[in-house]
This record gives C-alpha cells, sequence and structure tokens, in this order.
C-alpha cells in the first residue's frame, strides 16, 4: 500500500478547494494587476508588472502540479478500511520508550501535518507500522537514531470535513456571504 499516492476524502477536498481558489480567485486578482502595472509603461523598469509576471509564473506552476497530484491519487476513507492491523487511514495510539503516549494519523503526503499528529504512508514511522497490530512493536530510523515505540491502539476515525473556506462561500452565494457578514458586525457591536 506504500507505492500508490494515497489521500483521504478531506484531503482531496483540500487539493480542490486550492485548485479552485488559485484558478477563480488568486489567478484574476494576479491577472488585473499585472493589467493594471502593464498600462504604467515601461514594463522592463517596473517592480510591480515583473513581481506579478512572476506570481501567475508561480500559481500556474502550482495548478499544474495539484493537476498533476489529482490525476495520480487514489481517494481512500479510512472508516472504510478498518481491521485490526495497521493500515492507509489508521489512526495509532504508540507508547515510546519513556513511556509517552503519542497519537499518530497515517494518511497521505499531501497532507502531512506533524503539529496535528498527521504523518504520511511514506513517512519511515509509518512503513514500520503498516501491518502491525495492537501490542506489536514498531522500531524504525529516525534522524535522531533508533527508536522503538509499543502499539497501544488501532482505529479507523471518521474524518471531519474542513469548513467551506469564506472565499468560496462568497464567490458561490454574495448575496447571502454579505447577509452574514453584516449580520457578524450587528453581534460585535
Amino acid at each position: 500500500m506504500t507505492d500508490d499516492n494515497y489521500i483521504t476524502p478531506v484531503g482531496l477536498q483540500r487539493i480542490q478547494y486550492e485548485m479552485e481558489w488559485l484558478r477563480s480567485v488568486e489567478r484574476p486578482k494576479v491577472v488585473a494587476e499585472v493589467s493594471y502595472a502593464a498600462s504604467m509603461g515601461d514594463r522592463s523598469e517596473n517592480a510591480e508588472y515583473i513581481y506579478g509576471k512572476k506570481r501567475l509564473r508561480q500559481i500556474d506552476s502550482r495548478m499544474g502540479f495539484l493537476m498533476k497530484c489529482l490525476n495520480k491519487i487514489r481517494v481512500v476513507d479510512p472508516v472504510e478500511v478498518g481491521g485490526d492491523t495497521v493500515k492507509f487511514g489508521a489512526t495509532v495510539l504508540l507508547e515510546d520508550e519513556e513511556g509517552e503516549e503519542v497519537t499518530y494519523r497515517i494518511y497521505g503526503v499531501h497532507e502531512v501535518d506533524i503539529d496535528k499528529g498527521i504523518i504520511s504512508h511514506r513517512s519511515p514511522l509509518a512503513r514500520a507500522m503498516m501491518g502491525k497490530a495492537e501490542g506489536d512493536e514498531v522500531i524504525f530510523q529516525a534522524p535522531g537514531g533508533r527508536r522503538e515505540f509499543e502499539i497501544l491502539e488501532v482505529r479507523y476515525d471518521a474524518q471531519v470535513p474542513d469548513p467551506v473556506p469564506e472565499w468560496k462561500k462568497e464567490k458561490d452565494d454574495p448575496e447571502a456571504y454579505a447577509r452574514t457578514q453584516i449580520e457578524k458586525g450587528e453581534k460585535k457591536s
């Protein structure tokens, strides 16, 4: 399972939101800025124009990267995986050599967030855990040296979808978005 480019439904949603934001919000904004800067005259010494063109190349590059990712990924819902052994989508409670407990969720390479305990299924720790069950010992080589853990629990939790980004709410229904922003302002007063 470690050779494929797996992703969870929430991870897919994040990539789709980013792609849509780049295409429908960020890129048009930068295009407008570049157009305005180009209208100012000499482009060779126009910092806004030069920076804007560079930013457009970065946006296009990121969109190309995301398109390649979307074409290669395989969506796997952790709840549908289930089981007693560690596989993609597992939430694993470990105990280290000092007796401290730590929880990791094993998700795709595009979802890694160490601060939230999300590691890639391709990471050395996740590879060492694959196929193991509660009570098994996990030994792997970390950058700081050899580490040992004991698996205390393996579970497959449902993911909580990310909230809809503000830019998307505004784009999908500008009138409703404006009303909620006005209501928020009235509640603060």
